[in-house]
């Protein structure tokens, strides 16, 4: 076999299957991203966003009318993991949506680090992350999350187990 061959990629079909997959997994299927609200902006794998907007069960205190800081950390962690369920897809983009599913399974976070840096007060959320490292067992990223005015609200960086 000719190693300068290049690597067979799912088809653009396959492709919108495996979003629409990663969509209900984060938006559904994991109930408490669906009791924050939490939605999916983008599956660029540069780029992955997730969004959520402000209600008063986020709140952390009605008296400051601001984010709570589990809700900030879950949607790092959130963002974070959708990240790294993106990057495996793409190291993988010859398997099929459910040979990639299966890869997800053995996924989790094994350390998570938040830096809170301005009060999570804003109408509407936006969660992005970027894989530093994909290994073979461990993966790396970066997180933040900004308000509607695009004020950064918290950093994060987290391991992840892929294997």
């Amino acid at each position: 076999m000719n190693s300068s061959a290049p690597t067979l990629r799912r088809s653009p079909e396959e492709q919108v299957c495996l979003e629409a997959m990663l969509r209900e997994i984060f938006e559904q299927r994991l109930r408490f991203n669906a009791v924050l609200g939490l939605r999916v902006e983008s599956f660029d794998p540069q780029a992955p966003r997730l969004a959520f907007d402000m209600r008063p069960e986020l709140m952390g205190t009605e008296l400051h009318n601001r984010l709570h800081g589990g809700v900030i950390s879950a949607a790092l962690d959130t963002v974070a993991g959708l990240a790294v369920s993106i990057a495996i897809a793409e190291k993988y983009a010859n398997e099929t949506t459910e040979q990639v599913l299966v890869r997800f399974g053995r996924l989790g976070t094994i350390d998570l680090r938040i830096d809170y840096l301005h009060q999570g007060i804003g109408r509407s959320f936006h969660a992005g992350a970027r894989v530093v490292r994909l290994g073979g067992r461990i993966a790396s990223v970066q997180m933040e999350l900004k308000n509607d005015g695009g004020l950064l609200i918290a950093t994060g960086s987290a391991a992840y187990v892929v294997s």
